[in-house]
């Protein structure tokens, strides 16, 4: 956002009616840049990382320019008064907007394309938990329905291979609710409110738990 921020703010110095004479160049060295040097240059500077796959270098290729940069390096040439130094100007300034609209918009749709974008994994909504914590807290809560397998190596509280960072605060059994403790019999559709120090802990109960899919 700072970068755009100040992209637009350099921007100012460009007055609209010398971009319409460059416009068809800008465009076909600005398409030059996306699909031919910028795709080279970084394919020969990965050329050491041969473990890195293809994709990935696709995907680094199509990231694009970055709006500051370039423009101040072009404002120097209007520091130093070079010949044509205003016309290098506006060239850089409409390839960098160039790459902005068509590499920066597109991000997220190459990653997906390229099958580099994973799918977040979600939090398994509380519907029979009605438990709301200070945001200053940032331990992540969920709810599990206890099923046969995950009671197979035993229906205690104790014997649920959860991991260390995991407590279970509240089990809900019918219409009841309880506080559980390490003895506790744990039965098939029981709802059992977990809480965890952060998303990654979460993850791995979910696992431990065999519930891949959440």
């Amino acid at each position: 956002m700072s970068q755009l921020l100040l992209f637009l703010t350099l921007g100012l110095l460009v007055n609209p009616r010398e971009i319409l004479p460059i416009l068809i160049p800008g465009l076909i060295i600005s398409f030059l840049m996306i699909f031919v040097t910028r795709p080279l240059s970084v394919f020969l500077c990965l050329l050491p990382f041969r473990k890195m796959q293809f994709k990935d270098k696709v995907y680094v290729s199509w990231v694009g320019l970055r709006g500051a940069v370039p423009i101040i390096f072009a404002i120097l040439t209007l520091v130093a008064d070079i010949p044509h130094a205003r016309l290098i100007f506006n060239i850089v300034f409409l390839s960098t907007l160039v790459s902005l609209l068509v590499q920066g918009t597109s991000l997220a749709l190459v990653a997906r394309w390229l099958k580099l974008a994973e799918t977040p994994r979600r939090i398994r909504k509380m519907d029979n938990f009605d438990i709301d914590f200070s945001n200053d807290i940032k331990s992540v809560t969920s709810e599990i329905e206890m099923t046969a397998k995950m009671l197979e190596n035993g229906n205690q509280l104790m014997d649920l291979s959860l991991p260390d960072q995991t407590l279970v605060v509240m089990i809900k059994r019918d219409e009841n609710y309880f506080v559980p403790t390490g003895k506790t019999i744990l039965k098939e559709k029981d709802k059992v409110l977990i809480i965890t120090d952060n998303h990654e802990a979460l993850i791995e109960t979910y696992k431990n738990l065999g519930l891949e899919n959440v």
